[in-house]
């Protein structure tokens, strides 16, 4: 039985745990957009901007562990293990709660596929590391339905750069991608970036191969190619 005390505490942790984990998968995005982009951050050797961007990741993973773990012991919420993962089948808030659950579900098989990169091959780790893309909007959306503490102050605010620095990183990785071609090459290369074709590593069509760190931003796998 947990006392009315405790319970406040888990309340509380939940919902702090749960905004820390919009923040930093956003400051993981925008990492990884660069350092992808870029190869490199001002003032930092390529392995290091790989190394910050893969540890904020992780870190990220460990908000939402522990967000989620709160979720299920507070009895307030009333949340099973099966409604962290099944959408839409919890009786508190089934809609905000079913969005957290696609986006929990989205980004396990991000970090389960990172986990056995070398064993799927770069290609199909790469095509379901996409899945940040769905996987951050869908968590953004629903900790802003969830949870008032996002709509309101200074978290509001922090929250909204998110969204921006999100845009606009991944704005600028698009542009990129398309100068980087003559305008009739464009469709291809962008497709590509995407879904590269058999035998054809990830990247710009005809480029020798992969920069490091290519695929999209969030990567928690342990090694890096």
């Amino acid at each position: 039985m947990i006392s009315a005390e405790s319970g406040v505490t888990l309340w509380h942790t939940s919902r702090a745990t749960g905004m820390f984990s919009v923040w930093l998968l956003s400051a993981a995005i925008i990492l990884g957009v660069l350092v992808n982009q870029k190869g490199r951050l001002t003032g930092l050797p390529r392995f290091g901007a790989e190394g910050l961007h893969r540890n904020i990741s992780l870190l990220a993973l460990a908000f939402v562990a522990v967000h989620v773990l709160t979720v299920v012991i507070d009895p307030y919420v009333n949340t099973s293990v099966a409604d962290v993962f099944v959408p839409f089948v919890s009786s508190y808030q089934p809609v905000w709660s079913g969005l957290g659950a696609v986006s929990a579900d989205l980004f396990a098989a991000v970090i389960i596929t990172s986990l056995v990169r070398q064993r799927i091959g770069h290609r199909t780790w790469l095509t379901i590391h996409w899945l940040v893309y769905v996987a951050w909007p869908v968590a953004l959306i629903h900790g802003l339905g969830a949870a008032t503490d996002l709509r309101s102050d200074w978290e509001f605010g922090l929250t909204c750069a998110c969204v921006v620095g999100v845009g606009l990183a991944t704005s600028w990785r698009l542009a990129a991608a398309i100068r980087a071609v003559p305008r009739g090459g464009r469709a291809t290369s962008i497709l590509a970036e995407i879904h590269p074709a058999p035998g054809q590593p990830a990247g710009r069509p005809g480029s020798p191969g992969p920069p490091a760190g290519d695929g999209p931003p969030v990567t928690m796998h342990r090694t890096i190619p």
